[in-house]
């Protein structure tokens, strides 16, 4: 069963997204903050992560190029309610991310996720 990392802030946006990708067959382990999300990451292994880009006390992006310095084209879909996500391409280690606009539907977010694995199978040949 593939496992997602879900770093999220907001408890109720963890647990739809946790909803939908239980239900779909994905082992899920939530992070409510940067710290969290970077502790699970390097204490177990995953198969794509789901980062929040406005986190309370650290930047998303800051996950995400952290991430991608441990394990480069790893998969990642970046989430976010803000309605540009231009910022994406200020670093070299968000190259591949998928971004997905909140609020999303379930099939966006199943979609996104699929698109961020293939991605990295992509970057790999």
């Amino acid at each position: 069963m593939p496992r997602i990392l879900v770093v999220d802030d907001q408890k109720d946006v963890r647990a739809m997204i946790s909803i939908v990708l239980r239900v779909n067959h994905f082992e899920v382990v939530e992070a409510e903050s940067a710290a969290a999300g970077l502790k699970a990451f390097g204490e177990a292994d995953f198969d794509a992560a789901i980062v929040d880009i406005f986190l309370a006390e650290s930047s998303g992006v800051e996950v995400i190029a952290a991430i991608r310095e441990r394990s480069p084209g790893f998969p990642i879909v970046a989430v976010s309610g803000m309605t540009a996500l231009d910022f994406m391409d200020q670093s070299p280690d968000l190259e591949n991310v998928v971004c997905l606009q909140k609020p999303f539907r379930p099939n966006d977010l199943l979609q996104a996720l699929k698109s961020a694995q293939s991605s990295k199978f992509q970057a790999v040949v």
